[in-house]
């Protein structure tokens, strides 16, 4: 079950996951099926945590990395939502970290 920021609650849908990341996915690469597996894993995530109820802002969450590893751009627009972005420094903030990640997994795979 999840609970809506106005306090409802209800049943979880994988196809809501789906709804919200594909506005993220605009005119990127990605395709319905890559929304679907995407939703599937954040689902299994979720359900190992074995929370009977997920606050609707954990979900939102809990897609980060998987979107992150699907497409950089959608990910960044999808955490300018949940994590509150407020302007272009946290942009940048993300980016930086983005950026990062990406030169020490070059590392990684240069020194194996």
């Amino acid at each position: 079950m999840v609970i809506k920021r106005s306090g409802v609650v209800e049943p979880f849908s994988r196809e809501k996951i789906m709804l919200g990341v594909r506005k993220a996915c605009q005119g990127r690469p990605v395709t319905d099926a890559d929304l679907a597996q995407l939703a599937q894993k954040v689902e299994e995530n979720l359900r190992a945590t074995g929370a009977s109820q997920l606050d609707a802002n954990d979900i939102g969450l809990a897609i980060l990395p998987e979107l992150r590893e699907l497409d950089e751009v959608a990910y960044l627009r999808f955490a300018s939502v949940y994590q509150a972005f407020e302007n272009l420094d946290d942009f940048e903030s993300a980016i930086v970290q983005l950026r990062a990640e990406h030169g020490n997994a070059a590392n990684a795979t240069d020194m194996g």
